[in-house]
Order: C-alpha cells, then sequence, then structure tokens
C-alpha cells in the first residue's frame, strides 16, 4: 500500500491494524505491542539518546492501532497501554508534521487530555515526531516529555527527527523479520505437504508396480504354453507351409512373441527400485557385454570409455542395455547409428552419458518420454511399449541420482545419468 504525507492515510481502522501486522505487531492483544528482543533494546538505546539530547526525562515510541496507543519503546517511564482516544500523539501523529509544545496545559489540542490533566499524567513539556516508512504509512511516534515547561532548540528538533527516522529503520528490520518468518512458515509447510504427497506416490508406484510384476509374471505362463503348442503344431508335418493354417499359425506366434516381450518389460519395469546392491562396475564392459547381447559388437556402433563407478550391477546392465536399445530404436534414416558411451567423475559422484546420432527428442516431449508407457508413434520408430526410459528413471532414483535428456552436437539424444557418491 502507498500513502501520502499529510493525509489520514489509514482512516480505515481494519486497514490500520492489517498494516501493523505485516510489521509483526499484533493490535489484537490486550498487551504492548513487543517487537522482537534485537528490535525492542535498538529502540530503548534510541529512546534513551533521545531524552539526553533533549534534556527530557521521559521518552517513548508510541505505535498507534485503532483501538489503542502502544508503547514498544521507553525511558523514564514503564511501557504501557491506553486507549487510542487518551493518547496525546493519536491527535497529532497523522498531519506528517513535528509538534513541540511548550506547555501542553496552554494548548487547546492538549489541555483537556488525561495525560495532562492528572487524570493519568502531569505533561507539559511535549515533543513528538511521527514515524513515517518509505510507503506513507505512520504507525506512530517517536515522542519526549517532561512534567515541567521546556523549549527546545532548533538543534535539538533536527537531531530529535533524525533519531525518528532511526526508529523507522528498526521498525522496518522488524517488518522484514516478520515477512521473513512468515515466508519461512509457509515454506515450512509447503515442504510438509510436498513430502506427504511424495510419500503418498511412492506408495502408490510401489503399489502400482507390485500389481503389474503380479499380473505380468501370471500371463508370462499361460502366453508360453500358447507359444510352445504353437510351435508344436508348426513343425507338424501335416501342416503344409503357405496354407492358411500355416499363415495363421504365423501370426499367432508374432503376436504371442510380441506379448511376450512386453510382459518381460513390464515385468523388469515392476523389479526396479529398492533392494539395490551398488558394488565397483566397469562401464567399459557393460557397454561391451549389451553390444554384444544386441549383436553390434563387431559393427563399431558403439564406443564406451573405460570407467568404473559404484551401482547395482544388474540394473547397471538394464540401463545400458536399454539406452542402447532405444538408440537403435529411434535411429536417423540418414545417418550410420553411432553411441559414445562416456564417463565424469568427481567428489560429488559420477555421470554417465549415452549419446546417439539418431531422431533426437524435441525439448517439449523430455519429461513426457520419461513417463511409463508414453510413446511419440513416429513414423520409421521401432518396437517398444514405452517403459525403457520409464525403467531407466526409476533405475536413476535407486541410486539417489537423477535422469537427464538433451540434445546430442549434430543431432540425436544425449542421456545423462547421475549416480551421487557413497550411494
Amino acid at each position: 500500500m502507498t500513502h501520502a504525507r499529510g493525509q489520514l492515510a489509514f482512516t480505515d481502522d481494519v486497514s490500520r491494524d492489517l498494516e501493523l501486522l505485516e510489521y509483526g505487531l499484533d493490535p489484537s492483544l490486550d498487551t504492548p505491542l513487543l517487537p522482537n528482543a534485537a528490535v525492542y533494546s535498538a529502540l530503548q538505546n534510541v529512546v534513551r539518546l533521545a531524552t539526553e539530547l533533549c534534556g527530557a526525562p521521559h521518552g517513548v515510541v508510541n505505535i498507534i492501532s485503532a483501538d489503542h496507543q502502544h508503547q514498544v519503546g521507553a525511558w523514564g517511564v514503564e511501557a504501557g497501554i491506553c486507549p487510542r482516544e487518551d493518547s496525546m500523539c493519536a491527535k497529532v501523529f497523522l498531519s506528517g508534521e513535528k509538534t513541540v509544545v511548550a506547555d501542553a496545559s496552554q494548548d487547546p489540542r492538549f489541555a483537556d487530555n488525561p495525560f495532562v490533566t492528572g487524570d493519568i499524567g502531569n505533561v507539559r513539556f511535549y515533543a513528538s515526531i511521527p514515524l513515517e516508512t518509505a510507503s506513507g504509512f505512520v504507525p506512530g511516534t517517536l515522542c519526549v516529555f517532561s512534567d515541567e515547561p521546556k523549549e527546545l532548540g532548533a538543534e535539538q528538533v533536527r537531531f530529535l527527527e533524525v533519531l525518528a527516522k532511526q526508529v523507522v529503520e528498526l521498525l522496518e528490520l522488524q517488518h522484514r523479520s516478520s515477512q521473513l518468518d512468515r515466508a519461512y512458515a509457509e515454506l515450512k509447510d509447503t515442504n510438509a505437504k510436498l513430502e506427504d504427497s511424495n510419500a503418498k506416490l511412492k506408495d502408490s508406484n510401489a503399489k502400482l508396480a507390485a500389481f503389474a510384476g503380479r499380473v505380468s509374471h501370471d500371463l508370462r505362463i499361460p502366453l508360453t504354453t500358447i507359444l510352445g503348442y504353437a510351435e508344436l503344431v508348426e513343425d507338424d508335418p501335416d501342416i503344409k507351409a503357405g496354407s492358411a493354417v500355416a499363415k495363421y499359425l504365423e501370426h499367432i506366434g508374432f503376436s504371442g512373441r510380441r506379448m511376450l516381450g512386453m510382459l518381460e518389460d513390464v515385468l523388469s519395469y515392476s523389479r526396479v527400485g529398492g533392494g539395490i546392491q551398488p558394488i565397483r562396475v566397469s562401464l567399459q564392459e557393460t557397454a561391451r557385454n549389451v553390444a554384444r547381447d544386441l549383436g553390434i559388437e563387431d559393427a563399431g556402433i558403439v564406443e564406451a570409455q573405460e570407467l568404473t563407478l559404484q551401482a547395482d550391477r544388474g540394473q547397471f546392465r538394464m540401463l545400458i542395455q536399454n539406452l542402447v536399445t532405444n538408440a537403435m530404436n529411434y535411429r536417423s534414416p540418414d545417418r550410420d547409428l553411432r553411441i559414445r558411451i562416456t564417463g565424469v567423475s568427481n567428489y560429488q559422484g559420477v555421470a554417465v552419458s549415452v549419446a546417439d546420432n539418431g531422431k533426437g527428442i524435441a525439448p517439449e516431449d523430455r519429461s513426457k518420454v520419461l513417463e511409463p508407457l508414453v510413446r511419440l508413434l513416429r513414423q520409421g520408430d521401432g518396437p517398444g511399449m514405452g517403459l525403457g526410459l520409464s525403467t531407466c528413471h526409476k533405475i536413476a532414483e535407486a541410486h539417489g541420482g537423477e535422469l537427464t535428456l538433451s540434445e546430442t552436437p549434430g543431432g540425436g539424444t544425449t542421456v545423462t545419468v547421475t549416480f551421487p557418491a557413497g550411494n
């Protein structure tokens, strides 16, 4: 909120009290509004200096709420609270000007005030400076007073104005402290909610993975039996090659083997995660074994750097195999496939990168393809059901790391997986 100097900026009592709350001063309390300990101590020192410079025995920092005057710093008197209608400062603090009165009993603004008449006090000399923030909000005053009439020199008034600015700085410090406290509380609440959501998500994913594992395992047995009988029938000499029956059996075998492969993928995905057993594994040896299993060892397609790291041997092999298989399935029709596997090791751990020169993945699709069962369905893409990258993502998380996708210079996809030290 912004407020113009010299205007009754906060005639709305609700707005005034809300603004004070922003400063960490709760006007709903029936006790004096107290800043934090460090600010309170500093205010006491400023008020003491103000009284000594002005030669007055008493000084206070008054905060004016909708209903009360709160003394949040005091010297020579005990800090207290009074109704706003009894406050001397409440009559003049929104004027935007300093108020210096040699004898308040002779001033029509204050002559009948209980602080002057003896009902509460016997104030004669009275001087107050409005506390105006950079936004124009005036929370109260810096005030010095005495039971005896007194005059202030121009230099003393100037020093009092300087000290009032220091009080404003201290209140702004309280303001920032209050904002930080609220932000910290909100952050803690948000983190607690996120942790709860993550725990529920992990539990849900674990149950889903367990269900997928059970279903895929239960389906493999009858499907394997069907494929076995289909192969026996295909070998029957009474089945003529090229006949309709032979074609039907061929379709059954093709579809069955494809479904079996899908079930193997689901089963592998469900098994990835907890219970990892990290040991020293060789990046180059793992890549060589994967290339041999995929039948591309002698084709010069895969180039791997020598590096050792801590990882679960089985899951690390699955990760490299899935990434190499993906590169083969999504190769570019315009160039020979090349896959370069490298690693970087430092005190934080190891980052393994598998870079291919294939079709690549558009930036807007990179988060999408990490989800299970998501495929881009581009023309010419190889077979699969969208579990390769999501499985790799789970392997990275199981090791306490993360998986990121980027573009290979010259075209293609680079998958980088981090393995933190000490996993």
